[in-house]
């Protein structure tokens, strides 16, 4: 059990049955009143963020959550389809909401972590810089570039990126998963 001034950020926490993450905490006192702990409180399963004051005299669960390794096979019709690395055939899939848009930036068969509570999956960790090949990238153009040209390339994955002007096809570039953009280049 957690003390109302134990619940900070990073830590999860159970509510109501649900594992709640603190996004935010704050511990203040009121003029002559007791001191309060103002969180802000994220829903790992609905995902809706809420604020919730915690008394002095409050306490609450800390949740379990584990983080199990699990290996993306292919997404089809909405669905995600996973296996234990150990044992392909184990197979399962998730709803691709679960799993999020940093899904398009994912090879097939790459290892991620997997969020799990009550022995059932309620999210995924993505990486947050993968590598990845540039499949199509058309010769750059002359042109202004004073401002830091631009040009769209194709990746291994699928996905259409914004680069500089200087990477070619057949380059490995790095990408941000969490904003879906180009950070740098790894090798030509």
């Amino acid at each position: 059990m957690l003390e109302y001034n134990q619940i900070t950020e990073k830590k999860i926490i159970k509510l109501d049955g649900d594992p709640y993450e603190v996004l935010s905490s704050h511990v203040f006192r009121k003029q002559q009143r007791k001191p309060i702990n103002a969180t802000k409180l994220r829903n790992l399963i609905t995902d809706k963020v809420v604020e919730r004051s915690f008394h002095v005299s409050e306490k609450v669960e800390e949740a379990l959550v584990e983080n199990n390794t699990i290996k993306y096979l292919y997404s089809n019709k909405g669905q995600v389809w996973f296996c234990s690395p150990d044992n392909p055939a184990e197979r399962f899939s998730l709803d691709e909401s679960l799993v999020g848009p940093q899904l398009q930036f994912i090879k097939e068969n790459s290892t991620i972590e997997a969020i799990v509570f009550d022995e059932k999956i309620i999210g995924v960790k993505m990486p947050i810089k993968v590598d990845l090949k540039v499949t199509e990238a058309h010769p750059a153009v002359r042109g202004n570039t004073a401002q830091g040209a631009s040009k769209q390339v194709i990746l291994e994955t699928g996905v259409s990126i914004n680069t500089p002007l200087f990477v070619k096809e057949g380059d490995i570039v790095r990408v941000n998963t969490e904003t879906g953009e180009y950070t740098d280049r790894i090798s030509n």
